[in-house]
């Protein structure tokens, strides 16, 4: 298929980008917030959220803003997503997360699995009905290209880049993969924040017990009340110190670990252990806990987690304004065997959340902390209540761990599959 001829957006400068961002998200806020009653009907129907990734990827479907080459994302993945991740577990209570149960690991491991062997029957059902769309040889082998989808959909853009390096599918067939990555699971994104405002039924359709997911949040959430104050400007300063002194030492330290292991240790690439970011996820995130044991966990009430998300916002903006949703059917083929292949993830996490009577909270968290890692699962979490974001969190990390191990597994078996 012959490519089309690249026009340059209308806006290419990413202060103006980030400008026109942020004037879309206090849109979306300021009416989300809004007594009207149109409004109020219509974010009943329509999450916030959803428009928070949708609205920002109008901008580079309509070539507005250039979300190809613009640098936000990265700005914002590197610096204000580890400084949202240490605000956000600043007042976490990890002994009342430790009692939220084996239910929360159980949905994430379905969510894990279901990515494992969604690869593979989703190329059998493709061969099945058109042979030629999965096909490919060489670096152009469809099957290689599917193992980044695989790696990002378990652990996060690290394990994607891994799998890149390890199956060594062409760029052209990388590009497409990533729309495809992209494209996918932001409509499973959007799908699932709808269910959000249906969880309650849908906890009833699975007579799950959601009272754990319940406690957890009112504990939090009294915690936050308590200790709440009008914040001074010492105290913001103080918060954002603490956010991005933080996001800087794990930078500091993630620079020197993740060579000092690929040279030493290589063989621990398989587990992202030679990742950069994953060192500057794993590192905030702990260090955020760590600090929640100490005095500092009350600048919860001065807004800590209250930056934090505004943090987390900028980049949910910065990811949707990655999306180029006219992209889908320029590979309408490739786009099916994703969603053929998310449907296989999404039924296995049906049919164990139903056997286990897991709360929907699990099962929605459990799935982005594969298909989204640390960039959407605390997002997901928050989405029920500002204080769960912390879950969302801790099950991420466990997606970079396991991400590039399982979809290497995937790989192999998609690489078998495509050859039967």
């Amino acid at each position: 298929m012959p490519e089309t001829e690249h026009v340059a957006p209308l806006i290419k400068n990413d202060a103006v980008t980030l400008g026109l961002l942020l004037f879309l998200l206090a849109i979306i806020f300021f009416t989300s917030s809004s007594s009207r009653p149109f409004f109020k009907k219509f974010y009943s129907v329509v999450p916030m959220l959803l428009l928070c990734y949708f609205l920002p990827s109008l901008l580079t479907t309509f070539n507005i803003v250039d979300g190809e080459n613009s640098q936000l994302y990265f700005m914002a993945s590197r610096y204000l997503l580890p400084a949202c991740l240490v605000l956000l577990t600043l007042s976490i209570n990890l002994k009342e997360v430790f009692k939220l149960g084996s239910k929360a690991l159980i949905m994430f491991f379905t969510g894990t699995v279901g990515v494992v062997i969604g690869g593979p029957l989703a190329i059998l059902a493709a061969s099945a009905i058109n042979p030629g769309l999965v096909g490919g040889a060489g670096p152009e082998a469809v099957w290689r290209g599917m193992t980044t989808i695989a790696g990002s959909w378990i652990g996060g853009g690290a394990n994607q880049a891994a799998m890149y390096e390890i199956f060594k599918p062409s760029d052209h067939l990388y590009s497409i993969m990533i729309t495809v990555d992209v494209l996918v699971a932001e409509v499973w994104m959007a799908i699932l924040l709808i269910g959000v405002g249906k969880s309650k039924q849908i906890d009833k359709y699975f007579k799950a017990d959601a009272s754990s997911v319940t406690h957890l949040k009112n504990k939090m959430h009294e915690f936050s009340q308590k200790i709440a104050r009008i914040p001074s400007t010492t105290d913001l300063m103080v918060i954002a110190a603490i956010g991005l002194g933080v996001t800087g030492f794990a930078h500091l330290v993630a620079d020197w670990i993740a060579p000092f292991i690929e040279l030493h240790a290589p063989v621990l690439k398989k587990f992202s252990l030679t990742s950069k970011f994953f060192w500057l996820i794993i590192l905030s995130t702990t260090i955020g806990i760590g600090l929640s044991f100490t005095k500092l966990r009350n600048y919860e009430g001065a807004g800590a987690s209250k930056l934090g998300t505004v943090f987390i916002y900028i980049l949910v903006a910065t990811i949707g304004m990655k999306m180029d949703v006219g992209k889908i059917f320029d590979n309408i083929g490739l786009f099916a065997v994703g969603g053929i292949w998310m449907i296989i993830h999404v039924v296995l996490l049906f049919i164990v959340g139903k056997l286990i009577r897991a709360p929907y909270f699990f099962l929605a968290v459990g799935s982005k902390a594969n298909i989204g890692g640390a960039a959407s699962a605390p997002v997901v979490a928050a989405a029920f209540h500002p204080s769960l974001a912390p879950v969302g969190v801790l099950l991420a990390v466990l997606g970079y761990a396991f991400g590039t191990y399982g979809a290497w597994l995937c790989g192999l078996i998609m690489q078998a599959v495509a050859h039967t």
